[in-house]
């Protein structure tokens, strides 16, 4: 849940939102009592071993190559000619 706060609270007290941010707590910014804007914690990439990965897929469907390039030509325009 998102704490309010207002555009004065933002300059005035940035340096403990930023260490609220790090907390992953999430601020609503006002302006004359209208919501403006979000400051939400950036997500931290977190490392999945291969074999983690490969586990999640591995009763995935089967990809038919060919049939993928098709329907990406489709909707797509590839056009090779280089553009120099």
């Amino acid at each position: 849940m998102s704490r309010e706060i207002t555009q004065r609270e933002l300059r005035n007290d940035s340096g403990e939102i930023m260490r609220a941010l790090d907390r992953g707590e999430s601020f609503v910014v006002t302006r004359n009592g209208v919501a403006v804007g979000e400051l939400v914690p950036v997500r931290r990439r977190r490392f999945v071993a291969a074999s983690a990965a490969a586990a999640a897929f591995a009763n995935a469907a089967a990809i038919d190559a060919e049939q993928f390039r098709r329907d990406i030509d489709a909707v797509l325009d590839q056009d090779p000619a280089p553009r120099v």
